[in-house]
């Protein structure tokens, strides 16, 4: 494993931790596993995570980015552009374009980054309507990953987490153990030795819901958390209005279990 003292998250309300709480309600998620997993490893380790939900790529670039350059960290995890994709006029080329620049950014500061790919949304109904233009731009993420000598981890090949028990009831965020596996995907593209396995098949869940029972359960989701996004869509309003970030400073942080 490289040397690494320092490390930023970069992102949305994937690495903000959206779906996975610490017992007073406040976000967990992977970054702060991963961060955990890396100090035992990194002793005096200093983490920040600027993450906030609902950001879409350009703010992560305008807001973050130059936040990150400034903090002069060994390591930046960026995941940015699902919230993107979402919008029915999301070009992935143009996507990747901006992300492109970013690493750039990051890379000609001397940064080692961690990449993420998206995940494979086509488990999901309505959702999976993005899938052909979710593929479209994680190719771009990967050919960059490629050309900026990245650390890349490459989501849309986690079959386990196409289980429907590693997703909140959202379906758009994760819950504590996909999180999970997600840090321990993390640590082992990045060397961080672990002692448990990503890949590690789920219990045997309860059988598939009928046709009917399965409609019923897509139609409150759709009234209970489609509908209220379009309508916040429609008055151009973000989960993440006002919020800052969790952790703005590079701060030391005592490893714990993940």
């Amino acid at each position: 494993m490289p040397s690494i003292g320092s490390f930023v998250a970069l992102g949305d309300s994937f690495t903000e931790g959206v779906g996975d709480l610490y017992p007073d309600g406040t976000c967990q998620g992977w970054a702060d596993r991963f961060a955990r997993r890396l100090a035992a490893e990194s002793p005096g380790l200093r983490y920040a995570n600027l993450a906030i939900r609902g950001k879409l790529l350009r703010q992560v670039v305008s807001d973050q980015l130059p936040a990150a350059l400034g903090l002069a960290p060994d390591l930046v995890s960026i995941a940015a552009g699902g919230n993107d994709l979402l919008r029915p006029k999301a070009d992935p080329a143009a996507l990747a374009a901006s992300f492109e620049q970013a690493v750039a950014a990051l890379r000609a500061a001397g940064t080692q980054i961690l990449l993420f790919t998206g995940f494979d949304p086509g488990g999901f109904p309505l959702i999976r309507l993005v899938r052909d233009k979710a593929a479209a731009y994680n190719d771009g993420l990967r050919e960059i990953a490629r050309r900026h000598d990245c650390l890349q981890v490459d989501l849309w090949t986690m079959s386990v987490l196409a289980d429907r028990r590693e997703w909140c009831a959202d379906r758009l965020h994760l819950a504590a153990d996909g999180h999970r596996r997600v840090a321990l995907r993390a640590c082992e593209v990045v060397g961080v030795p672990v002692s448990e396995d990503w890949r590690e098949p789920l219990a045997a869940g309860p059988d598939k819901p009928h046709w009917l029972a399965a409609r019923r359960d897509d139609l409150h989701w759709a009234r209970t958390y489609a509908a209220p996004w379009l309508q916040r869509r429609l008055r151009g309003i973000s989960s993440g209005d006002g919020m800052l970030p969790k952790r703005p400073d590079l701060l030391p942080l005592e490893p714990m279990g993940a």
